[in-house]
C-alpha cells in the first residue's frame, strides 16, 4: 500500500498563503485533501484525477485553493491563498487505494491517509 506524507503546514495571519505538498512513496490514482479542525467534522477541500484534469472543491475553499499534481514525482500540491482563519485544521493527503476510483469528496473513497500537516491561521 502506498504512504502518503505531507508538509508544507505552518502558521500565517488572515490573507496570507501556503503551499502544500504530498509526497506518495508509489502509484497514486484519484488523490484529495481533507481538513479536521478541533470539535468539528472532517471536510473533503478539494480532489484531483491522476491525469491532473478534473478537480473539485469544496464551496469553502473555490476560488481561493488550487489543487494539483506532478505524476512523474509522485506529488500532490494544495496551494492555499487568501487564508482565513476558519481554515485552520489538521490537513491530511488521502488516496484511493486503486484505479477504480470515483472522483468525490466523501472520505469513504479513500482509503489512504497521510499523517496530515497542521495550518493555522491568525487574526
Amino acid at each position: 500500500q502506498v504512504q502518503l506524507v505531507e508538509s508544507g503546514g505552518g502558521s500565517v495571519q488572515a490573507g496570507g498563503s501556503l503551499t502544500l505538498s504530498c509526497v506518495g512513496s508509489g502509484t497514486t490514482y484519484c488523490m484529495a485533501w481533507f481538513r479536521q479542525a478541533p470539535g468539528k467534522e472532517r471536510e473533503g477541500v478539494a480532489t484531483i484525477s491522476r491525469p491532473g484534469t478534473t478537480t473539485v472543491y469544496a464551496d469553502s475553499v473555490k476560488g481561493r485553493f488550487t489543487v494539483s499534481r506532478d505524476n512523474a514525482k509522485n506529488t500532490l500540491y494544495l496551494q492555499m491563498t487568501s487564508l482565513k482563519p476558519e481554515d485552520t485544521a489538521m490537513y491530511y493527503c488521502v488516496a484511493s487505494r486503486g484505479p477504480s476510483c470515483i472522483l468525490s469528496l466523501r472520505p469513504t473513497e479513500f482509503g489512504v491517509w497521510g499523517q496530515g500537516t497542521q495550518v493555522t491561521v491568525s487574526t
